[in-house]
């Protein structure tokens, strides 16, 4: 498949330091300018907000391909209505769909992976998502591996797949108890994903992330994770909505070695499960930061 064919969508609110990393990350990605390309620039919260929307503005018309679309929303969507309204809106025209929000940065083999990776389980009902991101468990894996978390750092999917996503938290939640699947779905109680969407259907956080990830597992879906990240998340440094201050649970070195050898069986990984569940349990010890809100 040509690298070129491939919609990447930026999603951008109130960082123009970090969207402007984000352009010169993408900006020395073979086949990145030549990809269509859309910008989902949102609107201010209030008036106080208008400087740093209106900066996001001039880096997205200023910093990225000329030929890329870009999106002014008039006001505020919020970040989770903000990616489901243009994750949704890019896929009816593309079916397929690579998903940027401007606080990661991108390696230079990230396109060609995520090319593959759609290319080959383009046809593949349990295959739902491609992460970019891979969390630092301190487990050495050799080749890509599926695994029933997603990750919401950079990713690729397919109309196909999307058809899966159910907005309504209560619904998701009540399927997943009334089968029994509580531990499960929270790793065996080393994270609280259950929670998170029992606050998402009563309205104390609003993430599409949660949503995302129960209505893959309700599915029986998996996501496909690289050996080594392609993207990183730069974030944590208190400028953003769904991420606190800097946390070195989530630094990561990016790879700059091709990935290549995917694998064929769509199993997921034992040994990308247990290494979750050690790395969350870590998460319990004292530490001087705190989890991102945000996935």
């Amino acid at each position: 498949m040509s690298p070129g064919l491939v919609p990447i969508a930026v999603f951008a609110y109130n960082r123009p330091k970090h969207l402007q990393r984000l352009a010169d990350s993408l900006d020395r990605v073979p086949g990145f300018r030549e990809s269509p390309l859309y910008i989902f620039c949102d609107g201010p919260r209030t008036e106080a907000d208008r400087p740093l929307t209106d900066a996001v503005r001039r880096i997205a018309q200023d910093a990225f391909p000329v030929h890329a679309e870009r999106i002014w929303q008039s006001h505020n969507l919020g970040l989770a209505q903000s990616l489901i309204s243009g994750i949704t809106a890019v896929l009816k025209r593309h079916g397929r769909i690579i998903v940027a929000e401007d606080d990661l940065v991108f390696s230079p083999v990230s396109l060609a992976y995520f090319h593959e990776a759609l290319e080959r389980y383009a046809d593949t009902p349990r295959v739902a998502h491609v992460a970019g991101y891979m969390f630092p468990t301190g487990r050495h894996f050799t080749r890509p591996f599926f695994y029933r978390e997603m990750s919401c750092w950079g990713w690729a999917t397919w109309t196909r797949a999307w058809r899966l996503f159910e907005p309504n938290a209560a619904e998701l939640l009540a399927r997943i108890d009334r089968e029994g699947r509580a531990s499960a779905f929270d790793l065996d109680g080393t994270m609280a994903f259950r929670e998170m969407l029992r606050n998402q259907r009563d309205g104390v956080i609003d993430s599409w992330a949660i949503r995302w990830y129960a209505s893959m597992f309700c599915a029986g879906a998996l996501a496909l994770h690289p050996p080594r990240p392609v993207v990183a998340n730069l974030g944590f440094d208190g400028t953003g909505s769904h991420c606190r201050d800097q946390d070195a649970r989530f630094a990561v070195t990016l790879t700059h070695e091709p990935i290549t050898d995917f694998p064929n069986e769509i199993n997921e990984c034992e040994d990308a499960v247990a290494a979750m569940m050690q790395y969350r349990r870590e998460w319990t010890r004292p530490h001087p930061t705190k989890a991102p809100a945000e996935q």
